[in-house]
């Protein structure tokens, strides 16, 4: 067989493998799809506390509306004239464009708004289970494909950002990173497929900064395997170093207006994120091109070196203040009373301490995922694929330790030796079936799947609970989450609303009011401003609500949020409105009395 046949049936089966990946990635979406409608897609109505999947659909509406496209002010947030976010509208454009064909078909905006809540995680989590059946393939064969299926769409499913309404921008990293390393893994077969890399790490960083330890990764990686193998990893080392640079230039010109281009910002794509990628990428590309700067290993390592002084230089002289910690200039109050509450923010060792089911549902198959890889490197026989998934999972591991939230990075990322894993016995099992090969089989299934540990360990822990639980009809809805509980407030004329963080972006989706708090460090004024009226004294209260046209004030007696403030000032202006001291100044509405959300109208002569 000549070579060229042996190339056109290695193109073949690629084709068919890509094919078959596709048709298993659609099935596992819509069984999930299935599984939401069966249960009626409650977050269309509830987002769970979730204030960023409401302020994205704030965002896209005002971009519907006619905001600016490089307007990024949320107006209706925040002290007069509002504040700039920080999100990118690479996000909000799909989702604007769900939304605008659904409603010039149907004439009907909300039916629009819903089919995009629900068809844009979806396409994501398809996108994304494709992304990761892939990368096992590579990495364990055809016999680690069902694996994948079944334990990929499971782990997705349980970290929730892919459920519907789920518009928030984690998703789409989560999909652009596993799609980054999926391509890597294809690059030495796949021609096109470092560049494509490159393209979904530049789009990653693009969207948000929390994924800059994966893109660095990403390039170190990529890097690295170009200094120890020049014959196999040059052009994969050009194409991914042009991909990214050249989509860090499209991105940069797109989303950045032209006022802005010299401005830099450490918390959203800007001129230092830019500057240092097309650099790292450019340089990449120039170190792969040039003969000289790559014939001998000695000399890549040398201009490999030279690449990352000046990397390190541009970044300590031109942007120092993007070396520092992201919330360093915090408010100490904003610090303590939200920061220091959001879960997702948490460490690995506060988690152990205030929920330890969490800890195991987070972790437990990340480590184990990390010790699969540690035996097979012991093992010997380690492949370039090991490489590039044990460096991604370790890193995602470690950034989970410093915030839960790279737990949802990890997860994804152990999906791949855990299917490799699950193959192996399943092997086993066929050639050599026997009752121990059969339970160590079902046993790698069991312990790879998330939601069994999750169930577990919530199980144990409400076994080990003690005291009478806290029960509440099944319509309650204590924290003011669900959407019904603002109808009262959507119908009452359009004002300024003083409320806690938490029910910021609620009320900014359920009506036309604005707000002064919102739980994003942004927003520091605004959310000063909230905590000065709610912990300072009735007076305190009533003259900002004069000074700054608030027309309501909104109480959840429910909320986390306003029972954390109560218990930080007990002789503040929140904690008296909790225990029913309802001042002269403000008059309580009468619909809303005894409701989860209490509303109260500032007097005319308040």
């Amino acid at each position: 067989m000549t070579t060229a046949h042996t190339a056109m049936l290695s193109k073949d089966r690629a084709r068919a493998s890509w094919r078959a990946d596709l048709i298993l990635a659609l099935l596992a979406t819509l069984g999930v799809l299935a599984v939401d409608a069966c249960a009626g897609f409650p977050a269309l109505l509830n987002a769970g506390g979730d204030n960023d999947d409401l302020l994205r659909l704030v965002e896209v509406r005002d971009l519907l509306a006619g905001q600016g496209w490089f307007d990024l002010h949320q107006y209706r947030m925040g002290l007069e004239g509002g504040f700039v976010m920080h999100w990118s509208r690479l996000v909000d454009a799909p989702i604007a464009a769900i939304v605008l064909a659904v409603s010039s078909l149907t004439g009907n905006m909300t039916l629009a708004e819903n089919v995009a809540q629900v068809a844009w995680p979806a396409l994501l989590f398809g996108l994304t289970m494709v992304f990761i059946i892939r990368p096992a393939r590579s990495f364990a064969g055809d016999g680690a494909v069902l694996p994948a299926v079944i334990v990929g769409a499971a782990a997705l499913y349980f970290i929730g950002i892919f459920a519907p309404g789920a518009l928030d921008h984690h998703n789409v990293q989560l999909m652009l990173a596993v799609a980054s390393l999926s391509f890597l893994l294809e690059a030495p077969v796949l021609r096109l497929a470092a560049f494509l890399a490159g393209l979904s790490a530049a789009l990653t960083l693009a969207v948000g900064m929390e994924t800059a330890p994966y893109v660095a990764t990403i390039g170190v990686c990529v890097a690295t395997l170009f200094a120890f193998d020049v014959s196999g990893e040059r052009r994969i080392a050009r194409d991914f170093g042009l991909g990214f640079a050249g989509v860090s230039a499209l991105v940069f010109v797109a989303t950045i207006p032209l006022s802005a281009w010299g401005q830099a910002q450490c918390d959203a794509f800007s001129t230092a994120q830019f500057v240092v990628a097309a650099l790292a990428g450019a340089g990449l590309a120039a170190i792969a091109s040039i003969e000289a700067a790559g014939r001998t290993r000695r000399r890549r390592l040398l201009s490999l070196g030279v690449l990352a002084l000046v990397l390190g230089t541009v970044l300590l002289v031109l942007f120092p203040q993007c070396l520092a910690s992201p919330y360093a200039g915090l408010d100490p109050r904003l610090k303590t009373l939200w920061l220091d509450h959001i879960d997702e923010a948490q460490s690995l060792f506060l988690l152990a301490a205030r929920d330890p089911a969490e800890l195991a549902a987070r972790y437990a198959t990340p480590l184990v995922a990390i010790v699969l890889m540690a035996l097979h490197l012991r093992r010997g026989g380690w492949r370039r694929q090991d490489s590039l998934v044990a460096v991604l999972l370790a890193v995602a591991f470690l950034v989970s330790v410093w915030q839960v939230r790279g737990s949802t990075f990890s997860i994804a990322f152990a999906v791949i030796p855990l299917s490799g894993w699950i193959a192996k016995w399943r092997r086993r099992a066929e050639t050599s079936p026997s009752r121990g090969t059969v339970l160590r089989m079902a046993a790698a299934w069991l312990i790879s799947v998330n939601s069994i540990w999750s169930g577990a360990a919530h199980a144990a822990s409400a076994a080990l609970a003690t005291g009478a639980g806290i029960t509440s009809d099944a319509g309650a809805d204590p924290s003011c989450q669900a959407k019904a509980s603002f109808a009262a407030l959507g119908r009452l004329p359009d004002t300024t609303v003083l409320a806690v963080s938490n029910l910021g972006s609620p009320i900014l989706v359920y009506s036309r009011h604005r707000v002064f708090a919102g739980p994003y460090h942004r927003n520091v004024a605004g959310n000063l401003l909230a905590l000065d009226a709610f912990l300072g004294s009735d007076a305190q209260a009533r003259s900002i609500a004069g000074d700054h046209h608030v027309g309501l004030v909104a109480l959840c007696r429910g909320n986390p949020e306003s029972q954390l403030f109560a218990f930080t000032a007990p002789g503040g202006f929140l904690a008296g409105l909790m225990r029913g001291n309802v001042p002269e100044w403000l008059q309580p509405i009468a619909e809303t009395s005894g409701a989860a959300l209490e509303l109260y109208r500032v007097r005319p002569n308040g």
